[in-house]
């Protein structure tokens, strides 16, 4: 686009300046909107979402490379602007995906690329009972989306199968591959945390039920072991209920101890979940077209709050007062100038220069704060993980796929039932904390030899072996088209000069750890503010809308 043209935009002033339409700046645009803040929310992209969007196969692909670590941006040196009597401080993006590697073994992907809705976030879900869930109902996004339930949760037996994850008394009874002591144990030990739940929330259960303060203290994985729970119960617990991300028995290896107390929160959140809605008797849903909606759903009711949108508006510097070496506002690329008392940057932007107050060798605000990494990949195939399953979580808990294996995996399978591929293919997420691209490649590349046949060598010509696959009797599904690329992992830096950068999606299935990100950084912005006003609708009424 020729910067001539650029529209020029009214007012000029704003209580807050967003740039990037990312899902925690979509929900910091809107908090700030409902609480009565001028908001400017701008995105150099053509679509919302950002590294939170959902996209059609090629655009997709393209997103990726340019924002991978073989894109280069040009460095420019801060520049006075003698007439307004600012700095113009260069805005620079930072590659947050490196490694990329894209595989097509047939041409039926890329000929439908419009039919899909890939997540760059995936593989991600929604627990019915999150505060992510809550949020959605109080604000009332929940008018701009619809979501359909995951079929069920599966956890891999170290073999090469998956088995279903037994997440409820009747999914206990049910569970053929548990034997009768492993179904007591885990009953026995999901009472205990029942009773211990309630005795917390002061009923008339005695003190005996509840759990000591010494044991909530202690790691997780010992007090399961307490308990008398089975290797494979643990394993259950540990990686396909509470989510933990490390290996919990390594302490070696292990950079996050699940505590006691943690994790049976996080058991309390799954079982409040299952349920929770009539029409979706699991524990999560899935947004329809993909995890993108809510970014975009969430820009929606900033818009009708009053917040003011500009898509394809690159903004190429940060204006720093001469005199009081504060930042006020940011120069667009049509050379506009634009100001405002807060501003908030996607997590793929940086200041390449020290911020005011910040000692000469201080390093680039933005720039990476933290030595993980995220691995993820994308297969599309033609058949499903599970027979007669078309919406799926699964987990790899460490050492179940090799000894080295330090991290989970997770896996999300998605069919067209819910609008993210065309009809007759599936799409299956699979995502791991890594130190590295090589570490991460293992993981995911071992975890997909299991779940999937992946032909010798991509061809776009190569069909054969797609449409002989049911003759041939292989169990496992065919990869159509596939994509590895490892995520950086930028999380939430304090507030410097009133300029706040989001963090990049993290490793987590669910939403609950970046909401929290999300609510302290409006709490830092507007301490004194409430973070989305309850509206006067009912929400109950909202909670009955939220699962059609």
């Amino acid at each position: 686009m020729d910067e001539t043209s650029y529209p020029p935009i009214e007012p000029s002033n704003f209580d807050l300046i967003v740039v990037g339409t990312g899902l925690p700046e979509a929900i910091l645009a809107s908090a700030a909107s409902a609480a009565g803040k001028s908001v400017l929310h701008l995105d150099p992209n053509p679509s919302y979402g950002s590294h939170y969007a959902s996209l059609p196969l090629q655009e997709f692909t393209s997103y990726i490379e340019s924002h991978s670590s073989q894109s280069s941006s040009n460095l420019t040196i801060p520049q006075s602007d003698m007439d307004s009597g600012f700095i113009r401080v260069p805005l620079t993006t930072q590659p947050l995906y490196s490694s990329v590697e894209i595989t097509s073994y047939s041409s039926e992907p890329l000929a439908q690329s419009r039919k899909f809705n890939i997540d760059l976030s995936g593989p991600r879900v929604l627990l019915c009972a999150d505060a992510m869930i809550d949020l959605i109902l109080k604000s009332e996004v929940n008018q701009y989306i619809e979501f359909k339930s995951i079929d069920g949760s599966f956890i891999s037996d170290g073999e090469g199968n998956l088995e279903s994850v037994p997440d409820s008394r009747s999914a206990i009874f049910k569970d053929r591959k548990l034997s009768f002591t492993e179904k007591n144990q885990l009953m026995r030990f999901f009472k205990l945390v029942q009773g211990h739940l309630e005795a917390a929330d002061g009923g008339e259960s005695s003190e005996s039920k509840s759990i000591s303060e010494q044991d909530l203290e202690s790691p997780f994985v010992e007090f399961l072991s307490k308990m008398g729970l089975s290797a494979k119960l643990k394993s259950i617990v540990l990686y396909a209920i509470a989510m933990a991300e490390y290996d919990q028995e390594n302490a070696d290896v292990c950079r996050s101890v699940l505590k006691t107390k943690d994790g049976i929160d996080r058991l309390s959140l799954y079982h409040s979940s299952v349920g929770r809605f009539p029409n979706a008797p699991g524990a999560m849903i899935y947004p329809i077209y993909g995890q993108g909606e809510l970014p975009q759903a969430f820009c929606r009711r900033a818009a009708v709050k009053g917040c003011i949108y500009v898509l394809r508006m690159p903004v190429n510097s940060l204006l720093m007062d001469k005199a009081s070496g504060s930042y006020k506002g940011v120069c667009l690329a049509s050379e506009q100038e634009l100001f405002c008392h807060k501003l908030i940057l996607a997590p793929s932007l940086v200041v390449r220069s020290p911020l005011p107050h910040s000692s000469p060798d201080a390093h680039d605000f933005g720039s990476r704060n933290t030595t993980e990494k995220l691995a993820r990949s994308i297969c599309i195939s033609k058949h499903s993980l599970k027979l007669d399953v078309a919406n799926c979580l699964a987990f790899f808990p460490p050492r179940s796929l090799f000894p080295e294996q330090v991290t989970a995996i997770h896996v999300l399978q998605l069919s067209s039932n819910v609008a993210v591929c065309p009809s007759g293919m599936f799409l299956t997420y699979l995502s791991a904390i890594c130190e590295d691209d090589v570490q991460g490649k293992k993981l995911l590349h071992t975890a997909i030899d299991v779940l999937f046949h992946v032909p010798v060598s991509g061809s776009p010509g190569n069909n054969n072996f797609v449409e002989d696959q049911s003759e041939t009797g292989d169990a496992k599904p065919a990869v159509l088209w596939s994509v590895f690329y490892t995520q950086e992992l930028a999380k939430f830096q304090d507030v410097r000069d009133n300029i706040i950068r989001t963090p990049m999606p993290d490793g987590s299935p669910y939403y609950h750890d970046l909401l929290v990100a999300t609510e302290k950084i409006f709490r830092e912005l507007y301490s004194g503010e409430e973070f989305f006003p309850k509206s006067t609708s009912s929400e109950e009424g909202a909670a009955q809308e939220l699962e059609d």
